[in-house]
């Protein structure tokens, strides 16, 4: 991998990992255009470090107050009926999903899911599911003639069986195409959380996940020696302060606007791929590294 790869890439990491448009599925497709090598799984987790390491200091005090209260009351009975000692316990549980599959699926997720046809399968699918979750939470919101808006779930409403839901969505982005922020917010959606809401849980269930995975990526790769250590550190970096920009962007939008420019992004670009593979104009397996 070029330095140059390596700073197109870490940009479309971090550009894409927070929306919910499917970082796997754009740097998948950015190599496949681009005539390069797949970056690969492992290069995707190591790089997601970076944009998890945003998250962590865009959300610093309210993941400082999650922690102190939540390792506060293992030992204070009193404090467990906090709201931050509750949330520590719902990031575990809704972390759980993603952990068993992710070990169970791996062969999977570096193999099969890559395939470009998924890829775009998935794309469509999931903004389709996006824009119908969009549609539903801003008729809440607004309304109608004959009905009041309709009170929407805080964070402060979350329960065990919800926070296992959410999780559930979040591990459907095991596979490219899906999008981990567009899975979950749009679960959020549907269960009746405001946009917010659903987003920040969404970030702070990533990180347990997304840390996990990269920690776990980063041991095989050290003991494989098959990654490109100054191009993939250098993306990891880039990753950081673009994902960064992005988290501060996208929680000001969200408070307002609509997901459908997303949505319709998502459909044009997964129906653009269908239709380029089944001509033959890209192959579904383009790019693909062998390891």
């Amino acid at each position: 991998m070029s330095w140059f790869e390596s700073l197109i890439l870490g940009l479309v990491q971090g550009l894409t990992e927070f929306l919910p448009v499917s970082s796997s599925a754009h740097l998948r497709l950015t190599a496949a255009f681009s005539g390069w090598k797949d970056p690969g799984a492992a290069f995707t987790a190591i790089t997601q470090i970076g944009t998890e390491a945003a998250v962590l200091i865009y959300f610093r005090k309210d993941i400082g107050r999650i922690i102190s209260a939540w390792s506060r009351s293992l030992f204070n009975k009193t404090l467990r009926k906090d709201h931050d000692a509750q949330m520590g316990w719902l990031v575990i549980v809704g972390s759980i999903p993603i952990g068993v599959l992710g070990v169970t699926l791996k062969d999977q997720i570096e193999g099969p899911f890559r395939d470009l046809r998924i890829t775009a399968t998935m794309l469509v699918v999931v903004g389709i599911v996006i824009g119908i979750a969009d549609r539903l939470a801003a008729r809440d919101e607004s309304g109608g003639k004959h009905r009041a808006p309709k009170q929407r779930k805080n964070l402060e409403n979350l329960g065990v069986k919800d926070g296992l839901i959410f999780g559930l969505c979040q591990a459907c982005a095991l596979i490219p195409g899906v999008s981990r922020s567009g899975a979950t917010i749009s679960g959020g959606l549907f269960m009746g959380y405001k946009r917010e809401s659903a987003a920040r849980y969404s970030f702070l269930l990533a990180i347990p996940a997304v840390l996990a995975s990269g920690v776990f990526e980063l041991k095989d790769a050290v003991e494989g020696g098959h990654v490109a250590w100054g191009p993939t550190m250098f993306a990891t970096v880039i990753a950081f302060v673009s994902g960064y920009v992005v988290i501060a962007w996208f929680m000001k939008f969200i408070s307002t606007k609509s997901f459908m420019p997303f949505v319709y992004y998502r459909v044009v670009l997964g129906i653009v791929i269908i239709a380029l593979v089944a001509t033959g104009s890209l192959s579904p397996h383009a790019a693909e590294s062998a390891g």
